[in-house]
């Protein structure tokens, strides 16, 4: 057991920066820290339980670190006091227009939006329920930055309209930026930023969960046993051990999906338009050709980039790829949906094609992301088809969804508003 004592300087105490910052660091560590001040205690990977320390300027606290690397862990959470401290720099406040807020946005952006003054995020956000689209983008008037979701819209005719409103700044709330014009916002000097990481684990963890219920018909079991319905038929599954997973996209997610694979006890295939060597070096998988991906893979899980264009990756899992592949195969996707032709695909699952099928994203799924349908007649053709098939099961663009994750989309987003701000380096958050 580590531990670390300090006494709070800031004169904002220990404001919503630091507190996101000392949260971001703490979920990266195994140990498991503590903060405890004002006879309260608080978990160190929980900014909410942070910030109700209320721990002023004065305020002793005292960090705890128990665990394999508890003593990197009580390193890590110096340098970050250290770094937050307040600067001598007045910045002028930074005015937000959020677009397609939901509830469980608010919980964390709320939080960190108030912290005003020397060292702190200077912003301050105006909630909008509705998407970025053409039709709405003029809410944007007045503001000086527009922050959008993966199902927003910002092509050029928007970005035009952002251009006029006096938009210099737009905050994705995510890592990827395909729903975006980069070119059109060049032209007219908006910067465009992204969280290039939250939560991998998330992410895998999700892809894995859904697939395994494909596999073995968890969904399907569920109903059956609802319906006082006990019998086995229609639920065989297979198991993963000593099978093959491919892997697609070998960055952060695309390790994570991959760790999780090997402690099934599956061998790893890969494929990357820019493979990491180092994974190869490691033991961790072997990176082959995606022709031999597909023909040997018992379980092919998508982790890539959509990128438009000849040589993009949109619709990479198109008729041949699928036919390339067994008729046993599992396909999970968690990525983006224009990776799969979902014509390709439907037809595939028709004739038999597919042992399970878990897809988190899918082309055509805008319409139906983070809405309440529930009232409605299922009038998406493409939902509506994918349905069907019961080795099939569809979520709703939520594996990105757990605490941690939005926590961290929160800190980084609001870390790029005051780097934009103050004119600092962007790092990888800058999409260019």
């Amino acid at each position: 057991m580590q531990k670390f004592e300090c006494v709070v300087q800031n004169p904002l105490g220990l404001h919503a920066r630091p507190a996101a910052r000392i949260a971001q660091a703490c979920t990266d560590f195994k140990s498991t820290v503590t903060i405890e001040g004002n006879d309260m205690k608080a978990s160190g990977n929980n900014v909410l339980q942070i910030l109700r320390l209320q721990a002023v300027r004065g305020t002793r606290l005292v960090f705890t670190a128990d665990g394999p690397d508890e003593e990197e862990a009580i390193a890590k959470i110096k340098e970050v006091i250290c770094s937050v401290q307040p600067k001598e720099k007045k910045v002028e406040v930074l005015k937000i227009a959020f677009f397609g807020s939901k509830d469980y946005d608010r919980i964390f952006f709320s939080e960190l939006s108030n912290d005003k003054g020397s060292g702190g995020y200077n912003a301050s956000i105006k909630y909008f329920s509705s998407r970025l689209t053409a039709e709405t983008a003029h809410l944007a008037s007045g503001f000086d930055a527009v922050c959008i979701f993966v199902n927003d819209e910002a092509p050029r005719e928007v970005i035009e309209i952002l251009h006029d409103c006096g938009i210099g700044l737009i905050l994705l709330r995510c890592a990827g930026f395909n729903n975006v014009d980069i070119k059109a916002a060049k032209e007219y000097g908006i910067t465009v930023l992204r969280v290039p990481a939250y939560s991998p684990y998330a992410v895998a963890e999700h892809a894995m969960t859904i697939i395994q219920a494909a596999n073995r018909r968890i969904h399907k079991a569920y109903n059956k046993v609802r319906d006082n319905n006990f019998a086995l038929n229609g639920l065989v599954g297979m198991d993963l051990h000593n099978k093959v997973a491919g892997i697609i996209g070998t960055g952060r997610i695309g390790q994570c999906m991959a760790r999780i694979c090997r402690g099934y006890g599956m061998r790893i295939l890969a494929w990357d338009a820019y493979p990491n060597k180092a994974l190869e070096e490691d033991g961790l998988l072997t990176y082959v050709t995606k022709e031999e991906l597909y023909e040997k893979s018992d379980l092919i899980s998508l982790h890539a980039p959509l990128i438009m264009g000849e040589g993009g990756t949109w619709h990479l899992i198109d008729a041949k790829a699928i036919a390339q592949m067994k008729d046993t195969a599992m396909l999970v996707n968690t990525s983006r949906g224009g990776l799969i032709d979902t014509n390709a695909l439907l037809d595939a699952l028709k004739h038999g094609k597919f042992h399970a099928v878990a897809l988190d994203v899918y082309e055509g799924e805008d319409s139906n992301v983070y809405t309440d349908h529930s009232e409605d007649a299922l009038s998406e053709d493409i939902t509506a088809r994918l349905l069907n098939f019961p080795n099939l099961i569809l979520t709703s663009h939520q594996a990105f969804f757990t605490r941690e994750a939005l926590q961290s989309i929160a800190a980084v987003t609001m870390e790029n508003a005051r780097n934009y701000n103050e004119g600092l380096p962007y790092g990888d958050a800058e999409v260019r």
